[in-house]
């Protein structure tokens, strides 16, 4: 699982310039979300990277296309 947190931190921090104050906000958060998923049965490291990613994005906005800045026009 540690191993799955770190894949899923060096990514996000390849994605976004933040502090590291909210680097350590976002890996609490992911880390809590991945032992969710872990004890729900999941235990494929690269799945769960994955599903972290994702929930941080989601978390930030960047997969939100209106949080992100689109606006369709």
């Amino acid at each position: 699982m540690n191993a799955a947190i770190d894949r899923i931190m060096m990514t996000y921090d390849l994605l976004l310039n933040r502090t590291a104050a909210a680097s350590a906000e976002a890996r609490s958060k992911v880390t809590d979300y991945v032992n969710m998923l872990v004890e729900a049965g999941e235990k494929d490291p690269h799945r769960l990277a994955v599903c972290g990613l994702t929930y941080l994005r989601e978390l930030d906005g960047t997969v939100d296309p209106v949080k992100a800045g689109f606006t369709g026009m």
